[in-house]
């Protein structure tokens, strides 16, 4: 991989790395060999705005493609050599369940979120978040995240997924021939955009909780504007999950 050689931090007067930086292929060989740690990545991109920069760029898509690398070839496949959102924020999307601890999202359910060490993202389970007639299109979704006995809310699950070509889905026609509201004040966790309530939009199928393992009318999800989506859900109790399985 070739890659554009820098040595000084050109994008802030103020940074303390005055004597210059290693050359971006240094860079990637390092972190290569380290197996594109994610909490390495993220501290250097701490250090200052060229590091930041260099691990937007390079760095996440990396792991990106380490991690889910199915899937990133599947996003990719329409010609395009960025994913919507950035790179960051799909890297942060496969590693860290959102939780929902502002207030802001699924009433007053208060779930800090947490780095996952690894979760499976189908593209198959995808389809039944979709409805009938928007089923051509590709959303990756995530198994439910388990956050059992939360009290009055029972065991609630967290979800998470991905379009692939947001801009051009029929999800996306659909929530604006329908004149959906994007969420006042809340935004996406993983990239900062402004976010659609498909519940309130009347576009969560029923076979969304079937998928989830979860009580019908528990299941409920939002969409940015760059096509990330999360989600929660009352997950049935194992027993009658395992009926609802199989019934479906």
């Amino acid at each position: 991989m070739i890659l554009t050689k820098h040595y000084r931090c050109v994008h802030s007067s103020s940074c303390q790395c005055t004597k210059g930086h290693l050359s971006e292929d240094v860079i990637f060989l390092v972190f290569r060999q380290l197996n594109w740690n994610p909490k390495l990545i993220a501290a250097l991109s701490c250090v200052c705005k060229w590091f930041d920069d260099l691990a937007k760029r390079v760095l996440w898509k990396e792991f990106c493609k380490t991690r889910a690398p199915k899937m990133m070839l599947d996003l990719q496949s329409c010609g395009s050599h960025s994913v919507d959102g950035n790179w960051r924020a799909l890297g942060k999307l496969l590693i860290y369940c959102s939780g929902c601890s502002g207030g802001q999202l699924f009433n007053s359910i208060q779930i800090p979120g947490h780095f996952v060490y690894r979760t499976r993202f189908s593209r198959t389970s995808g389809k039944s978040f979709l409805l009938p007639h928007c089923r051509t299109d590709v959303l990756y979704v995530s198994d439910p995240c388990e956050h059992l006995d939360q009290g009055d809310d029972g065991d609630v699950g967290f979800f998470r997924g991905m379009f692939k070509s947001f801009m051009v889905s029929k999800v996306r026609r659909m929530l604006i021939d329908r004149g959906a509201q994007l969420h006042p004040t809340a935004v996406c966790p993983y990239c900062k955009a402004k976010m659609w309530n498909m519940l309130q939009a009347n576009m969560v199928p029923l076979t969304a909780s079937c998928k989830l393992g979860a009580y019908e009318d528990s299941v409920e999800y939002y969409v940015c504007l760059n096509g990330h989506m999360l989600g929660i859900c009352t997950l049935l109790p194992l027993s009658d999950s395992e009926e609802a399985s199989e019934s479906e």
